[in-house]
């Protein structure tokens, strides 16, 4: 017999009873040595001994499964007996050879031939009679079965593993070396020997696990499992882990009749093998469908799963996103082979999907595909009924499936709509269509709590415009537009409707719950509150939401959803000055874009110019970068040489256009447009043939874009032929109405050429200038640069030249402008004949020439310009004694010229004094004075800026006055108040003034100027401006404010510094009235702090205000108490408790996927721990002493700051209860009292929401409104489920809203807290967590009973191998009156009565 023959080499005859029974005894868990030549003997064996083994095996499993009833072959077993064969010892020996292959340490040989002798157990298994002949044992064939995974060597899943706790370790302490335990030894020791396996090696063991998984397929193909549970459980996982075992060559075709022997590799038998387990004889296909679907998530999830715990990602690569293919179509397959019963799984599925993902973006995107084709297996009905579950999943208090909902959205807008008559059910039918997807499921989380959520939402939105589909871009331009039929939030049910309006208008609108209904009737409501909401994301405090409203706004733009008003791209171009790099990057590419899409709209062109050209002096590199290629890119590149009638394309339209607005309309930009092109210089772009193509276009219709660009370029050009040049520059000598803006531009030229020309031309264009500006005919910014380039031509490489021809050729100009200012001056009719503009041209010559030839100027001309601006009794001459300089402007006599002409001879007067110091003192106190009483705003405007500029050359003279500077940051006129802002600022960042007296809290007042630029220009400047160059600025000068503000000048070290009566009222913010003010600017403050900051602050407090007052340093009088109660106050700020010992933000999960490493959780907890210890200390030494004697002596003084301090105690005894407790455990009494006080607080807040809830309850009669009597937690009838579908965590109550909705806004904290009349919850049920495989009950909505799970409680079964049978499908539902709980009595006790009731209270 050739079987017999082949069992030979396993000496079954050999083999003592004794050892077999042994092995039976231990039920296959141990190996056991037979003795040494025994072991040596079956050691040996080879695998060709098994591979004979196995065919005879197979052969007869062939013919048993081929054979029919009648003529059936002899049958094995008998064949065995008949041999002398014991089966039970045949096994036994069978598992010596599985167990050996089993160990770490297993050689190749061991591994292979346990593999082999795996395969032959299972095949014996499949063979009719092998039960009854005790061949099956359900441990052995449970190790046979998970054969594989101990077997294949698992060398680099390890390695990375320990990698990476290297690199976790290696974060935590870097200095000192990590010592090797025994454990990681024994691991290294391991790998090394797992590591020699060659790879030949590697495909003897392939071979082998090819040839069990084929015989576990031949197994389930005669051997049925369906009484065997655990078995059938343990198949799953196993079948999960081969789909990665290899990489598959193709596609897969599940369809196709499988036959075993045409399989080629091993991921596809382990397909098949799924498939089968879920056919009829291996149980029941439901229980199955759910298991092979619940392993099947992982995979498609991209996690490995072990035995228990929480996944783990798996490192994305080609053959895990294969496979995750790979497992979507094998589902898809499922669901189109068993049809309805493969449906409600799919549900599941889809939405453990959702409910399992993690915020990780790549995971994101392949949930969300994976998502979208598992859902086009569905049809309308099912479909409808899982985007009404994802409804509800994006209002999960778990912030990835709100994130992750969003993503869903995105990948079903891109498919097919379905059409309402697709869904049977009429009450679902209006979730298909995409509105209701880009409406309520996207456009809600635009105003989710989470930035990340919000952020992702944005940019979503505008990629909604990109998709090809016309509903899609509808739906977009609903939200947006003055008009159309609006809907209604799912969820929310309209009340009190007024049925004429509603007829008149078709629409339908929502109540706010609890609020009366208001409709209104203006047909862009919605328009202005959909883009407001926009546009104030633009402006949020979030980077990420910045970013993604900008992406949303330039889409909402670019496809005309919203116009292209200057209001809406000024908050576009603005964001280009954001304080985070990413934003300013965005605003760039934004504008880029719009730009693009839009190149004919002169709004989008200046837009653009606002935004991109001052990004060239941003402090960050990169955003410079940025600027610089955006302009070369539109204002360099297009241009081409220009010849008379040629054709401009739309690229060289769009930059002399654009540089057409920089010469007129912008040309505030042109310091920011010079500074790009030196760098630009050193990028070798000026070359010969851009410059000759730059002059051609000098003579086109566009010239004055040509000679802006000839202005800032020619000085880094090489030489060229300048005959053009010269040839413009004759034509403006000549031309009486030149352009100011060119005629600038070709000064500037002559001047960069000068030192290419020679003497003769020099000397022409020199002598035209000089007559040119005698004319006075020019404007004054033709006068500046004029006087500009007649220096740059008298330049020499001798100073003494130089100034020699300044002083020549300016002194003519000098003597000209003298003899006009006399003879208007000194003539006491020549103020009649006064011509403004030619005086003032003459004062703004003066004051040019007064920087160029200093020397030129005589007293009598300083006379001169003083009497611009005072009237004398007797006229000045040349050797007259000056009048006071105590004086100010406006204290002179006054005289009848013009304001205008006043506000120049300011100007013109600190010219003056900046080159003849002897000047200074003079006039500076006349400057200080007119700030002080003047009422003329632009000549007030024009001191300030004349002591600034005086302030950098004459820092110590000036630093006097700088208290009258600051004093402008209160002026009554904005305009000053901006001005002496702005010119602060400067002079503090050079520090040329100093952070002392009053200027600090003048700062402090211009946060809370009326005028809201202005507040805002001051943040920006404190913040990003002055903070970086001193960061502890704010809270060296908290304390302060808190006594300058309230006026205190009792204390010894604080608000003691010098100033004037009236500035005192001026800087108070005194009082009950100024308490807002006061608290905006402490809040401010403490914004801007760190921990370490907020920490050092509220010692502060404790030490110069607390301490000072209960050591009775400072009086208790009343002005005492106003700053007791201030610093109580200040004290219950939120803005004051540290970040760190604060819990996480709202809406933020702290999942550990958010974190790099373990080693960083660990560090922030240890951060936390410490700043918790180091503060509950402080609290307890310092604080609560100081607030038990502050308490004993207001209440003896009676003061009104006692108010103050129980408030101060309730707010920190809400926070940390025990912790309190635990402080004034020995001050009983004044525990009770804070107590007490909470208790009553919390009643009448309770109170107060009854009383408000009954008042809503009976404003209309509408059957919807929910009453006392129809509650919503009444009981209802719960029928035991057999199936159910996972479902977030109740969604926690965002108020979505919409266009189409009541356009009431409210702040967030009010939504979040807003309870829906008719909300789906069923109050009141008891969710009760019991063994494994029951589940807890959930949302039931309108009959369907919507049910959750996880891990313990998962209607899928979870790892431990549970499954639903008996009791646990019966779902328990306590009583009625266990549901619905009335309120809770408060046992509110006073304080006093408690110390009557026990005398030793409060000792």
């Amino acid at each position: 017999m050739e079987l017999i023959s082949a069992l030979q080499f396993l000496r079954l005859h050999e083999i003592p009873e004794a050892w077999v029974e042994t092995i039976w005894d231990l039920e296959f868990t141990e190996i056991k040595s037979i003795d040494d030549h025994l072991d040596e003997q079956l050691t040996a064996s080879g695998e060709k001994a098994f591979g004979n083994l196995y065919q005879c095996f197979l052969s007869y499993a062939d013919q048993e499964q081929s054979a029919g009833t009648d003529g059936a072959p002899q049958n094995i077993w008998a064949v065995l007996i008949e041999n002398g064969v014991s089966i039970k010892t045949l096994v036994a020996v069978l598992s010596f050879f599985v167990l050996s292959g089993k160990a770490k340490v297993a050689n190749v040989q061991q591994r292979v031939t346990s593999l082999h002798a795996a395969s032959v157990y299972l095949l014996m298994l499949g063979i009719p009679g092998s039960v009854a002949h005790k061949v099956y044992h359900e441990v052995l064939f449970d190790t046979c079965s998970d054969l594989s995974r101990h077997c294949w060597p698992q060398v680099t899943g390890k390695k990375r593993k320990k990698d990476g706790l290297k690199s976790a370790r290696a974060e935590c302490k870097r200095s000192k070396p990590q010592r090797k335990d025994t454990s990681d030894m024994q691991e290294e020791e391991e790998e090394e020997e797992e590591l020699n396996f060659s790879g030949s090696d590697l495909k003897k063991i392939r071979d082998a696990v090819f040839l069990l998984v084929q015989s576990h397929l031949r197994l389930l193909q005669t051997f049925p499992l369906k009484d065997r549970p655990q078995s059938r459980l343990n198949y799953t996982p196993i079948f999960i882990w081969l789909l990665y075992f290899e990489p598959v060559t193709g596609e897969l075709n599940f369809g196709a009749v499988q036959d075993i022997n045409k399989l080629r590799s091993v991921p596809e038998m382990a397909f098949y093998g799924l498939q089968r387990l879920c056919s009829p004889e291996h149980g029941d296909q439901a229980e199955s469908l759910r298991r092979v679907f619940h392993h099947l998530l992982y995979v498609i999830l991209m996690m490995n799963k072990g035995s228990g715990g929480k996944p783990s990602l798996l490192e994305v690569s080609q053959a895990v996103l294969a496979t995750r293919d790979q497992a979507i179509h094998f589902v898809c397959h499922l669901v189109d082979e068993l049809k309805e019963l493969a449906l409600p799984f799919l549900q599941i599925l889809l939405q453990h999907i959702c409910i399992q993902m993690v915020e990780k973006s790549e995971f994101r995107s392949h949930g969300a595909q994976a998502v979208g084709m598992l859902l086009s297996e569905m049809s309308g009905t099912e479909y409808a009924r899982f985007i009404k579950w994802l409804s509800n999943c994006s209002r999960s208090r778990k912030m990835v499936c709100r994130l992750f909902s969003v993503d869903v959205v995105m990948v079903l807008l891109e498919q097919p709509e379905r059409r309402p008559e697709e869904c049977q059910d009429p009450d679902l039918a209006h979730f298909l269509p995409h509105k209701f997807l880009i409406q309520n499921l996207l456009f809600s989380r635009q105003m989710d709590e989470s930035p990340t959520v919000q952020g992702h939402a944005l940019s979503c939105l505008a990629k909604c415009l990109e998709i090809p589909s016309l509903n899609v871009t509808r739906a977009v331009h609903n939200l947006f537009s003055a008009t159309g039929t609006q809907t209604v939030l799912e969820g929310e049910t309209t009340h009190g409707t007024t049925h004429g309006i509603l007829a008149s208008q078709q629409k339908t609108y929502r109540t706010l719950p609890f609020r009366t209904v208001e409709i209104s009737t203006t047909e862009n409501s919605g328009y202005d509150e959909n883009m407001a909401h926009i546009l104030l994301c633009v402006k949020d405090s979030k980077t990420v939401v910045r970013k993604s409203a900008l992406q949303a706004l330039v889409g909402l733009l670019k496809h005309g959803v919203v116009p292209l008003s200057p209001e809406n791209l000024a908050r576009l171009s603005e964001r280009s000055r954001d304080p985070a790099v990413s934003v300013k990057k965005k605003a760039l590419q934004s504008v880029g874009e719009l730009l693009a899409a839009k190149p004919e709209c002169s709004v989008v062109q200046k837009a653009w110019l606002q935004g991109v050209v001052p990004a060239v002096l941003d402090s960050e590199n990169t955003v410079q970068d940025k600027a610089l290629e955006a302009l070369h890119e539109v204002l360099l590149r297009p241009i081409q040489p220009y010849t008379v009638g040629c054709h401009l394309d739309a690229s060289e339209r769009l930059t002399w256009d654009l540089l057409d607005l920089l010469c007129h309309d912008f040309q505030n930009l042109s310091h920011y447009f010079s500074r790009a092109f030196p760098i630009w210089s050193r990028q070798n772009m000026f070359t010969a043939a851009f410059m000759t193509n730059l002059i051609s276009h000098t003579e086109a219709d566009h010239a004055a874009g040509a000679w802006l660009l000839l202005s800032k370029s020619i000085r880094f050009s090489p030489i060229l032929p300048y005959s053009k040049i010269l040839d413009a520059w004759y034509r403006m000598i000549s031309s009486k109405d030149a352009n100011v803006a060119t005629s600038c531009h070709i000064l500037c030229v002559m001047g960069d050429i000068a030192v290419h020309l020679d003497e003769l031309t020099k000397n022409r264009i020199v002598s035209d200038l000089m007559a040119w500006l005698k004319t006075f005919n020019l404007s004054i910014e033709t006068i500046t640069a004029a006087l500009e380039t007649l220096q740059r031509l008298g330049s020499s490489e001798s100073i003494k030249n130089t100034q020699a021809f300044l002083n020549q050729h300016g002194g003519e100009l000098v003597s000209v402008c003298e003899a006009h200012l006399a003879a208007i001056l000194l003539n006491e009719k020549g103020a009649e004949n006064l011509n403004e503009e030619l005086m003032i041209k003459h004062l703004h010559t003066l004051g040019v020439l007064s920087l160029l030839c200093p020397a030129k100027f005589n007293k009598r001309i300083v006379l001169l310009v003083e009497s611009v601006l005072t009237a004398r009794s007797d006229k000045p001459a040349e050797g007259q004694v000056e009048l006071p300089a105590s004086q100010p402007l406006s204290q002179f006599r006054a005289n009848s010229l013009p304001t205008r002409v006043r506000a120049h001879g300011v100007i013109t007067l600190g010219k003056l004094c900046l080159q003849h110091e002897e000047l200074v003192p003079k006039y500076l106190p006349v400057f200080a004075r007119e700030l002080e009483v003047g009422t003329e705003v632009a000549v007030r405007n024009n001191v300030v800026v004349a002591m600034c500029d005086l302030c950098v050359r004459y820092t110590a003279i000036v630093d006097q006055y700088i208290p009258n500077i600051s004093a402008c940051l209160l002026d009554t006129d904005a305009a000053i108040r901006e001005q002496a802002l702005i010119m602060l600022t400067n002079l503090l960042q050079e520090e040329f003034v100093k952070w002392k007296g009053s200027l600090f809290f003048c700062f402090m007042l211009a946060l809370i100027d009326p005028v809201p630029a202005i507040a805002s220009l001051c943040r920006y400047c404190l913040v990003h401006q002055l903070l970086k160059k001193n960061p502890d600025l704010f809270s060296q000068h908290f304390i302060e404010c808190i006594f300058h503000f309230n006026s205190y000048t009792k204390h010894k070290s604080y608000n003691t510094f010098p100033q004037s009566e009236s500035d005192k009222v001026r800087f108070s913010l005194k009082g009950v009235e100024n308490r807002d003010k006061r608290f905006q600017i402490y809040r401010f403050l403490l914004e801007n702090c760190n921990d370490v900051q907020r920490f050092n602050v509220t010692n502060k407090i404790n030490q110069a205000i607390l301490a000072s007052f209960a050591d009775e340093e400072l009086p208790l009088d009343a002005g005492g108490a106003e700053i007791l109660s201030e610093a109580f106050n200040i004290l219950s700020l939120k803005e004051l408790k540290l970040q760190t010992v604060g819990g996480v933000t709202a809406g933020e999960e702290a999942e550990e996927e958010n974190m790099a490493t373990m080693a960083k959780v660990a560090l922030q907890a240890a951060q936390k721990k410490t700043a918790s210890q180091i503060h509950k200390k402080v609290f307890i030494e310092h604080t609560v002493p100081l607030i038990i004697s502050l308490k004993s002596l207001l209440e003896e003084k009676r003061s009104p700051a006692l108010r103050d301090l129980m408030a101060f105690l309730q707010v920190t005894m809400q926070d940390n209860p025990n912790k309190m407790k635990e402080l004034f455990s020995g001050d009983e009494q004044l525990l009770a009292e804070v107590e007490f006080s909470l208790k009553t607080a919390e009643k009448e807040r309770v109170m107060s929401e009854m009383d408000h809830q009954f008042e809503n309850f009976t404003l209309t009669g509408d059957a919807n409104t929910p009453t006392a009597q129809d509650s919503p937690q009444r009981s209802r009838l719960i029928l035991p489920v057999r199936f159910a579908t996972p479902q977030p965590a109740r969604p926690y109550q965002l108020s979505e809203q919409l266009s189409q909705t009541d356009g009431r806004c409210m702040n967030r904290r009010t939504r979040d807290k807003r309870i829906r009349p008719n909300s789906d919850t069923l109050k009141g049920t008891v969710l009760e967590k019991r063994a494994v495989g029951d589940r807890a009950i959930s949302t039931p909505k309108v009959g369907t009973l919507n049910l959750t799970f996880d891990e313990g409680f998962s209607a899928i079964f979870s790892d431990r191998g549970t499954s639903l049978g008996g009791d646990t499908s019966v779902d328990h539902v306590q009583p009625q009156e266990q549901q619905a709980p009335q309120l809770r009595q408060w046992d509110v006790q006073s304080p006093l009565r408690q110390k009557k009731r026990n005398p030793k209270f409060g000792k």
